[in-house]
């Protein structure tokens, strides 16, 4: 869509957050839920509780060598299409819980590492 539209956006100031965590982390979580995980227990696999959308987009713009750009919310929509509901959200969580109860330490590279290695 960002190649497509020649500019890779953000919508307004580009403070929505997105936790993530790289799929390694996440597969040890899940190892680590199969043994010692408590009944009925919920675990969040984060490793960042917060990176804005503005940093993804700058992340993603630069690899891709397409300009950065904000876009109104008013405008969200006609530039988003089916995604203007996500990247408008605000998504943290937090894995203090998973972290204590299983003691997962994440330890694969950032969102923002990861993204910047990406090919085309």
């Amino acid at each position: 869509m960002a190649v497509e539209k020649g500019i890779f956006a953000y919508v307004d100031e580009g403070q929505q957050r997105w936790a993530a965590t790289h799929i390694s982390d996440v597969a040890n979580l899940f190892r680590l839920a199969v043994e010692a995980a408590t009944p009925d227990a919920v675990y969040h696999a984060v490793a960042e509780e917060g990176i804005t959308m503005k940093a993804i987009a700058e992340t993603i713009g630069k690899r891709l060598d397409l300009p950065v750009e904000s876009i109104p919310a008013t405008k969200a929509k006609a530039h988003f299409d089916w995604l203007t509901h996500f990247v408008q959200l605000d998504l943290m969580a937090s894995s203090q819980k998973t972290r204590h109860e299983l003691g997962w330490q994440p330890v694969g590279p950032s969102l923002l590492e990861d993204l910047a290695q990406l090919t085309t």
